[in-house]
């Protein structure tokens, strides 16, 4: 009984502290304020879902908004837009781009990532494909620590901008979102530390000027 009570807590203990590992590993790098965030050439906007007109989920389009207002502050000169776009009926990118040009962002300062399938695969791509060594990573609070860190341990000198979720939307879906995300830091340190799979394409190298 008492080993099965030791695993039980063990099994509890173990997501908790490694979440809590990665949130402080990261806490000096995480912004709320795009006035506060360092000066970097390039902010890297994750995808987060679109309907089916091709427009932007709230999520996406707040991240988009985020990474336009770091443009026009003049914390960023680029942004690179990162997502799915793995069916031709499914875009994310290039909705995030006509978000941000309805903005007045300029199409030359917009590169897209359409094969950002994942966290991991969106760090790992704009290192080996866009030549990215620093970057601004804008995402909503709940994800924005699993994304710095998966970022740095792939050579990607991170900060980030967080969006606000609790309270933005409905409490069920952050619920889910925060949820998920806990076991998504579990997948995030075995991919980094351990396995270090490689994307599901990577093609030749696009840097971005």
């Amino acid at each position: 009984m008492l080993m099965l009570l030791t695993l039980g807590f063990g099994s509890i203990l173990t997501p908790l502290t490694l979440n809590f590992y990665v949130n402080a590993a990261t806490s000096d790098r995480r912004y709320t304020e795009a006035s506060q965030v360092p000066k970097q050439k390039v902010a890297i906007v994750f995808g987060a879902g679109i309907y089916p007109d091709g427009t932007p989920s709230p999520m996406l389009a707040d991240r988009v908004d985020a990474a336009v207002e770091l443009y026009k502050k003049g914390r960023v000169q680029k942004l690179l837009m990162t997502g799915d776009n793995s069916r031709d009926d499914y875009d994310e990118v290039s909705a995030m781009q006509r978000h941000a040009i309805a903005q007045g962002i300029p199409i030359e300062d917009i590169t897209l990532d359409h094969a950002g399938f994942s966290t991991y695969e969106s760090c790992y791509r704009a290192k080996e494909i866009f030549g990215i060594q620093q970057a601004v990573l804008v995402t909503q609070n709940f994800h924005l620590s699993r994304a710095i860190y998966t970022c740095q341990q792939l050579n990607v000198e991170a900060v980030g901008l967080g969006t606000p979720d609790w309270g933005s939307y409905s409490k069920a879906t952050v619920t889910r979102y925060t949820a998920r995300e806990k076991l998504s830091v579990l997948k995030a340190l075995w991919e980094v530390h351990i396995s270090r799979p490689s994307p599901t394409f990577l093609g030749k190298f696009e840097g971005i000027k």
